[in-house]
């Protein structure tokens, strides 16, 4: 009767503490079948309305220590039937399950399953329920054996001083049960028989782990607690010349000193390898007593062994909702190991990873004395003129099938024969999760081990420099992620599970992010530690890695001046201005050359005040320029909205050529598929449903592009035509913005058609990719690339006219250049407005043309372009070779066709070697019709203006 009554009051408590999701039976093991129940009358803690027409259970089994941490069931904003619940009306849903069958769990997991996790949601997995009022997971017990350890609370720690006492209380439901208390892996006290148990361990002196094992009958259930003993911290002034974080002694490999900055904490534990993660008074660390800093130097090491460690940070007396203990990595690791991510890192990129240390919680920080250093090749690399930088954004896990830096190395000819000179790569600083674009930093100084090691990395780095190709990383320093240990040593805490928001005491972060483009935990920059954090993480890469720039994120969030207002935010900033001027110039204090751009998108005059910075010295800074909207609606084939004037750095009111243009980035969708997708369908060359028309465009928009003077960026791929979209999701589909889940696959990895389906063999991407190529060239070879330029429109922005000059340049050099476009959907008169007359040459294959007039029009094919120089363009170690360069197309075709080359004479054969059809002098794009043909194969021999030959098969249906 008293069992019953037990288990009686367990439900209810059950039933109160969990309000609107119960199990029946309330008791149970983990081979029952149960039923789940939840109303979603819930006000609090659940966006789910009563009317939903599907809820979905997403839950998990673990034990103590994780509810989740054995299995998980549920594909959250997948409407797949995975934990789909039944209506049973009134807003009312169940499931009933088994959860050893419905979790699949293996013996051992069955054993030691002591408690269920579960979250509610709708289909679209925008909508969900959690419990009250902490917004937290339900959390149920299995088992209808259960202990209740009353005090301290399971896997807690309490904090005291030397010689304090600790009272242990727990109970037990079924009867009498054995107890034994361990501490540090010593029986300390058991009690054989009992359901209600006590000990007060007295006068204790070392930090201690306990476990308290209850045994009943066969089934074994252990509680987890600890202790940790105020040191009486030694204070003792911090010898000269340490930095925060790791310090490796330079003529003794057996020592380091670990430096840690924490104010408002009173004392700090150094746990590691090096001490089996029970530190006692020997590793704590002493106090310097001018500062707030915190060191201790180990002894003992082993050069060349890996260790890891943590600090185990403490405040005795924490503001409300504080932990009063953090254990966590160094905040200035160069490498740390994750219990999250690192089990699935794919072994060949990342070998012989060093191991997590076992019974551990968070990242740790690895630490090796004696290593030794990289072998550089390259030690004097001169960076690209900035003036024409041509930087490749790259995202690595997107690049290649391996999805890591061995993939950057064998692509490097790739690279080379682009002809770009500077790769800049979506953040690679350690992130949350492995499949990420990596803005989600957590530790600014770590590489993530996902791509690969560290040796590997400088590996890219070498040859890059080998083959004269900068290298810019993409840093996210506007903010942090939650595991980031400077925001979780001054953190609110209220569900005491290790994860929460900067406190008011937090020397690094804002509470409440400062500007209106809030992501993760906003920094305060003009904290003093903010600012030596940010430049620890500048000399850590350009020192340690040789990196050659910083492509610096979100910068419009680094202002204290704009909280919550977007146009505060947009509008210039005194603030950041000066503080981003800061930490320029600490970058160029380290590298005089250094290559440093903002992804500010903001207000012309606050950009001018960084362009025109320190300018008269080479340097300034590159600011972003985003000219998606008007590209996209040139790919398209419309006119409207399609302004491309400020793509050059003239528009911005920039003294030098300090504007990074671009078409496409990996904030927006790709050219190619906007067009398909909604371009224009009409006219003889719709873009529309078209995906040979749409590519062949791209030409076209490198031409207008690439070309204006100043520095430019492509985003991968936009060179090969890149058709799928932003929104492309694992599996090929297509989930954007118009859907439920706005744009849930944006982040999603993406397939790579680009090399299983060989895109440089294709002959539609392959011209789009060696003009490209050319334009590249150009830009960096020919000084009038480097001048200056007009953007003016012939008549309205579907007819492009761009003028690129250089006055100062002699007559017998190419010192004028007239770039032509067409976007129309159909061929289009362009006048060209020559400068003067005479003999101009088609710079794509250097062929003169006779120029009697300067205005008289060009006829050019829809999506084509020209490029005419007062001189042939005449580029070192050129090599072209025509059989493969050009391309007919469409192909198959119905009416008319189009050569991708300017042309002296084409000729069409029968499959009998008849001629039927010749034209002679025709451009390239210019469409030629064959509607008098029959249907059938024909054979189409080209000749260029160089009286070069070549055949290509032609099939109309």
């Amino acid at each position: 009767m008293k069992k019953n009554l037990f288990i009686l009051f367990t439900f209810l408590i059950s039933f109160i503490s969990n309000a609107q999701v119960t199990i029946s039976p309330a008791t149970f093991n983990v081979t029952d079948p149960i039923t789940i129940t939840v109303n979603l009358a819930q006000s609090s803690c659940n966006s789910i309305p009563t009317t939903a027409n599907k809820v979905y259970m997403h839950a998990g089994i673990g034990d103590d220590s994780n509810a989740f941490g054995f299995a998980v069931v549920g594909n959250w904003g997948q409407d797949d039937g995975v934990g789909l619940m039944t209506n049973q009306g009134g807003g009312i849903w169940s499931i009933t399950i088994t959860p050893s069958t419905y979790f699949n769990l293996n013996t051992s997991q069955q054993a030691n399953a002591t408690k269920i996790g579960l979250v509610l949601r709708n289909a679209a997995g925008n909508q969900e329920m959690k419990k009250t009022p902490s917004c937290t997971d339900f959390i149920f017990n299995v088992g209808t054996y259960q202990v209740n350890l009353t005090s301290p609370i399971n896997n807690s720690t309490t904090i005291i001083n030397a010689g304090g006492n600790l009272n242990i209380t727990a109970t037990n439901t079924g009867g009498n049960a054995s107890y034994n208390l361990m501490a540090n892996g010593v029986s300390i006290n058991t009690n054989a028989a009992t359901t209600n148990y006590s000990f007060n361990h007295t006068n204790i002196s070392t930090n201690t782990n306990y476990e308290l094992v209850v045994t009943q009958n066969s089934s074994v259930i252990t509680r987890k607690f600890n202790v940790i003993v105020n040191p009486n911290t030694i204070t003792q002034a911090i010898p000269s010349g340490l930095e925060d974080g790791i310090n490796y002694n330079a003529t003794d490999p057996t020592k380091a000193t670990l430096v840690l900055d924490a104010p408002n904490k009173d004392f700090v534990y150094v746990a590691g390898s090096f001490n089996n993660w029970q530190p006692n008074s020997a590793y704590a660390m002493k106090k310097d007593p001018s500062s707030t800093k915190f060191w201790l130097e180990l002894t003992g090491l082993t050069s060349g062994q890996t260790e890891t460690y943590q600090y185990w940070v403490v405040d005795q007396a924490p503001i409300a909702n504080s932990p009063s203990l953090v254990k966590t990595a160094d905040p200035y690791s160069t490498l740390v190991l994750s219990p999250f991510d690192d089990p699935w890192i794919p072994v060949n990129s990342y070998p012989n990873m060093p191991v997590y240390p076992a019974g551990q919680e968070r990242e740790v920080t690895v630490l090796k004395t004696g290593q030794t250093p990289y072998n550089w090749q390259v030690t004097n690399f001169t960076k690209p003129n900035k003036d024409n930088l041509v930087v490749y954004e790259v995202l690595i896990r997107d690049f290649d099938a391996n999805r890591n830096f061995q993939d950057l190395i064998n692509k490097i000819d790739y690279f080379k024969n682009l002809k770009v000179n500077a790769i800049e790569l979506m953040p690679v600083m350690e992130y949350e999760g492995n499949e990420s674009w990596g803005y989600n930093t957590s530790f600014h100084l770590a590489l993530d081990k996902y791509y690969g090691t560290s040796d590997k990395f400088k590996e890219f780095i070498d040859l890059c420099h080998q083959n004269g190709i900068a290298v810019i990383l993409d840093v996210a320093l506007n903010h942090a992620f939650g595991r980031n240990p400077m925001v979780r040593m001054w953190m609110n805490d209220p569900d005491g599970d290790g994860w929460g928001e900067p406190s008011s005491e937090s020397p690094y972060f804002n509470q409440v992010a400062t500007h209106s483009y809030s992501v993760g935990n906003d920094f305060n920059h003009q904290q003093p530690r903010t600012k030596t954090y940010v430049k620890r993480v500048v000399k850590q890469w350009i020192e340690e890695y040789k990196i050659d720039g910083f492509r610096w994120d979100l910068t419009k969030g680094f202002t204290q001046n704009a909280t919550g207002s977007d146009s505060q935010t947009n509008a210039y900033q005194q603030d950041r201005v000066d503080v981003l001027k800061e930490y320029a110039d600490y970058s160029w204090s380290l590298d005089p050359t250094h290559i440093a751009i903002f992804e500010h998108l903001g207000q012309d005059n606050e950009e001018q005040q960084w362009a025109n910075y320190r300018l008269n010295e080479g340097k300034g800074i590159l600011m972003w320029g985003e000219l998606y909207e008007p590209y996209k609606q040139l790919e398209m084939g419309f006119a409207t909205n399609a302004d491309i004037t400020r793509m050059g750095h003239v528009s911005r009111g920039f003294t030098g050529k300090r504007l990074i243009g671009y078409p496409e980035s990996h904030d927006k969708d790709r050219l190619v598929y906007e067009a398909i997708t909604y371009g224009n369908g009409g006219g003889t060359n719709p873009t529309n449903g078209n995906l040979t028309n749409s590519i062949m465009r791209m030409s076209a928009i490198g031409a207008t592009s690439i070309l204006i003077p100043g520095p430019k960026m492509i985003w991968h791929f936009g060179e090969l035509g890149m058709n799928n979209s932003i929104y492309t999701c694992e599996n090929g589909t297509v989930n954007n913005e118009t859907d439920p889940i706005a744009g849930d696959c944006k982040l999603a990895t993406k397939p790579q058609p680009q090399w299983t389906n060989n895109w440089l063999t294709d002959a539609t991407r392959s011209v789009v990719y060696n003009n490209w190529s050319k334009f590249i060239d150009f830009k960096k070879n020919l000084p009038v690339f480097n001048g200056n330029y007009t953007i003016s429109p012939d008549g309205n922005n579907i007819r492009q006219r761009i003028y690129v000059y250089d006055n100062s340049l002699p007559s017998t050099e190419l010192k004028n250049v007239v770039i032509l476009a067409n976007f129309s959907v159909a061929a289009q008169n362009i006048t060209p407005d020559f400068p003067y007359t005479g003999t101009w040459y088609n710079l794509m294959d250097n062929s003169p043309i006779t120029v009697s007039s300067t205005t008289a029009q060009i006829n050019i094919s829809s999506g084509g372009f020209r490029i005419y120089g007062n001189q042939p363009a005449v580029l070192k170690d050129e090599k072209f070779n025509f059989d493969t360069s050009f391309i007919i197309y469409p192909n198959p075709i119905n009416d008319a066709f189009a050569v991708s080359i300017d042309t002296k004479k084409i000729e069409i054969y029968n499959v009998t070697g008849q001629l039927v059809k010749s034209y002679n002098n025709k451009f390239s794009d210019e469409l030629l019709s064959i509607s008098d043909l029959q249907n059938g194969v024909y054979l189409v021999k080209v000749i260029d203006k160089n009286n070069n030959q070549a055949t290509r098969k032609l099939i109309k249906q």
